[in-house]
């Protein structure tokens, strides 16, 4: 597998911040498209639970322009119960074999390593692991083995009980040096730095505040040198800033996908290698929009004001 170096910020030494290989390269940030097939999803109640309407919805997404298709078998939403590692099977695999038959560039959103061996044998080309290798100890040497590409999420706990542990002396501070705690341990197994892929877990063990500040500073997690994936989409903290002025209710789930857009457009300025959404259509244009303004601010004059 090879790669090649975007910056020359470093982790540690010899790890240059790259874009892993064997997945897209569009010149923008990609587009991750989320296919929950859960019973008990936060953002969507389960309607894509039965596998045939998962993989519907899998090759819509695809329709719509993911560059990367995430199926996940186990709903990490605050207080979810963990599914026996076999029903997690049950629920992924036909999922993941056939939209990678159809040409998806399909993702495993599992903290398993026997769910993403599995899947990664039935088509999957990305394990997305929130745990960061943490709640499975198998799943570094797996990667190892696997050289896949690998997102280590900032991860303090199951869903459970998670939320408990959002205490922080400085939460970016914080949260980088867990995160180099987790990308060290994976190079330590084998993981090779091309394979390597970070995101700050927004909504995991983070307050509202946390998560706005990890978003104000993300430069700070990409000086670990590794591509970020930013995964906002219609979390809570998003539904609290759009709560309504008489009740206070948050806005549902359903109905945050136009604030979502707004933090995948800032977070693509910022840098983000990818962004994990549940409305594709409206993101891919927003980046492509940011990619093109980027492009213009490279090349054109900044004109200050008289």
């Amino acid at each position: 597998m090879t790669a090649t170096a975007d910056a020359a910020t470093t982790a540690r030494p010899g790890l240059p911040r790259l874009h892993p290989s064997g997945l897209p390269r569009p010149g923008r940030a990609l587009v991750m498209g989320v296919v929950n097939v859960t019973p008990d999803s936060f953002s969507d109640g389960g309607r894509s639970y039965a596998p045939e309407a998962a993989v519907a919805h899998g090759l819509a997404l695809l329709e719509q322009g993911a560059d990367i298709v995430d199926v996940g078998g186990e709903s990490t939403r605050p207080g979810a119960v963990r599914p026996p590692v076999q029903e997690e099977l049950r629920r992924v695999l036909p999922v993941v074999r056939e939209l990678a038959a159809a040409g998806a560039t399909v993702s495993v959103d599992t903290m398993r390593a026997e769910v993403a061996a599995r899947a990664l044998d039935a088509g999957a080309r990305l394990v997305n692991d929130v745990s960061g290798g943490l709640a499975d100890p198998a799943m570094p040497a797996l990667m190892a083995r696997a050289q896949a590409p690998y997102v280590v999420m900032h991860w303090r706990g199951h869903s459970a009980g998670m939320q408990a542990n959002a205490v922080y002396d400085d939460v970016v501070a914080d949260v980088v040096d867990e995160l180099r705690l987790r990308i060290d341990a994976a190079l330590d197994a084998g993981v090779r730095p091309e394979c390597l892929i970070v995101d700050p877990g927004l909504g995991f063990a983070k307050t509202t505040g946390n998560n706005w500040e990890l978003l104000g500073r993300l430069d700070e997690i990409h000086a670990l040198g590794l591509p970020v994936l930013v995964g906002a989409s219609r979390k809570a903290f998003l539904g609290e800033v759009l709560a309504d002025p008489a009740t206070g209710r948050p806005r549902p789930a359903p109905l945050r996908d136009t604030a979502t857009t707004a933090v995948s457009v800032l977070a693509a300025a910022r840098g983000a290698w990818c962004l994990r959404v549940h409305d594709v259509a409206a993101t891919l244009d927003a980046v492509r929009v940011t990619a093109r303004w980027g492009a213009e601010t490279r090349t054109t004059p900044v004109h200050q004001p008289l």
